[in-house]
């Protein structure tokens, strides 16, 4: 199996890949269309900044790259953000696989909203065997609304999609790779996923 984490201007990807690494996988790390379109599965991690990102990413004709791959997806934190229709971290318009909104959490507590929180209303196969309530590691100011795409909540201030599922793309706002033995299981689940859509 091919692994390829997308190379961009947003960071924690030497600890996803470290986590792969746990899990028996080396990846590839690039921006390469091709080597993107080819891959089994393919990572699109991130902790940066919306608007930086979306340009770094058009500049090389990778929006439209991850918005069309046909092979299981998975983003994390500022992915899931970037795959959305909209954020409001400087009003950017992101790839679209979502129609959900991004949002900044409203100043009634502590932002950005970082640490171990629990999960709930869990369903889909990125979730088999990841227990209702599981604690997985956060860190955002900006938040995804829930919709019927979201397959995990969280709540912090307000209730947020902890996760997104439609087709073949997936996202979380945690770090999978930072959660332990039940943020394992999500890398695991998506590992195992039929390869591509028909």
């Amino acid at each position: 199996m091919t692994v390829a984490v997308v190379r961009y201007n947003a960071g924690n990807i030497q600890s996803v890949r470290h986590a792969l690494n746990r899990l028996g996988v080396e990846p590839e790390v690039t921006d390469d269309p091709e080597a993107l379109r080819s891959a089994d599965r393919v990572i699109f991690p991130g902790v940066g900044e919306a608007s930086s990102a979306m340009r770094y990413l058009a500049a090389r004709g990778l929006d439209s790259v991850v918005a069309s791959l046909a092979q299981p997806v998975l983003g994390i934190c500022l992915g899931l953000h970037l795959l959305c229709a909209h954020s409001e971290e400087a009003d950017t318009e992101c790839l679209g696989v979502y129609p959900e909104v991004v949002r900044r959490f409203p100043p009634h507590g502590k932002i950005p909203h970082m640490g171990w929180n629990t999960i709930s209303s869990v369903r889909g196969p990125l979730f088999d065997g990841v227990t209702e309530g599981s604690h997985m590691y956060f860190v955002h100011g900006y938040y995804a609304d829930e919709g019927p795409e979201t397959t995990a909540r969280c709540e912090y201030i307000v209730p947020f999609s902890a996760a997104l599922s439609r087709g073949n793309f997936h996202a979380v706002q945690f770090h999978p790779e930072k959660s332990g033995e039940a943020g394992e299981r999500v890398l695991a689940n998506f590992l195992g996923m039929r390869n591509r859509i028909s």
